[in-house]
């Protein structure tokens, strides 16, 4: 059985103005048209078709109803690289700040 946050292919089987239907094996879920993107989602038929094969997170899952709740946006976002932001402050710019300065007035 399928386990919350697990990764998974879904096929498309039915597209309407609130969400996606999927199949996953022998489960069937709806990915909320919430759960596709971050930002304002105009036409949800731009997303996917009826036949397409996409990833999707599990957020939930009925075990007895073999439901399941889907996102794509978390799964996306399980994708992404996350990069240290340098700690750089305005040290560096005190230091080369007195080179700067002779460099200006010996012109």
């Amino acid at each position: 059985m399928h386990k919350k946050g697990q990764i998974v292919d879904c096929e498309v089987t039915g597209v309407v103005p609130y969400g996606v239907f999927v199949k996953v094996g022998e489960c069937s879920g709806l990915i909320h048209i919430s759960e596709i993107s971050d930002k304002y989602v105009r036409d949800i038929q731009t997303f996917a078709c009826v036949g397409d094969i996409i990833k999707a997170q599990i957020i939930e899952c009925d075990e007895e109803t073999n439901q399941l709740k889907l996102s794509y946006k978390k799964c996306q976002r399980a994708k992404r690289i996350i990069v240290a932001k340098p700690e750089i402050g305005f040290d560096s710019l005190k230091a080369a700040m007195p080179g700067w300065i002779s460099k200006k007035y010996t012109k």
